[in-house]
């Protein structure tokens, strides 16, 4: 058995241009390049780059929503963009690491945008 650290087909693979990402996009790691390290015993791992919280001037404001006792966000998500699971859109629109910490000030209010970098006129 050849080592991958040395196999040329596995090294050509590696670093092929053409990308397979597992991510619909739909999902907050779609288009998140993927990288494949070898560890010290020859054993190679595919794993994700670092995804970097984008800026908030990246998201054009459709409205605001202010949060009340008991709301969870993907509540919130489901009612303003139809799909419970993006509620990572408003932790991004928020700069928000941590989800529950968007519901976890009541009257705290979150900005409800356009998906990252697509222009439009508030409705």
């Amino acid at each position: 058995m050849s080592n991958p650290m040395t196999d040329p087909v596995q090294a050509m693979l590696a670093q092929s241009a053409l990308k397979n990402t597992q991510f619909t996009n739909l999902s907050r790691y779609y288009g998140v390049e993927t990288v494949t390290l070898v560890l010290p015993q020859g054993k190679m791992i595919s794993c994700l780059k670092r995804r970097f919280l984008p800026g908030a001037d990246q998201f054009q404001l459709l409205e605001e929503h202010t949060v009340r006792q008991g709301e969870r966000l993907d509540n919130i998500a489901a009612r303003y963009l139809g799909d419970p699971e993006l509620f990572w859109r408003i932790c991004d629109a928020n700069s928000a690491m941590r989800p529950e910490e968007l519901t976890e000030t009541l009257a705290r209010v979150l900005r409800i945008t356009l998906p990252e970098g697509v222009a439009g006129v508030a409705l």
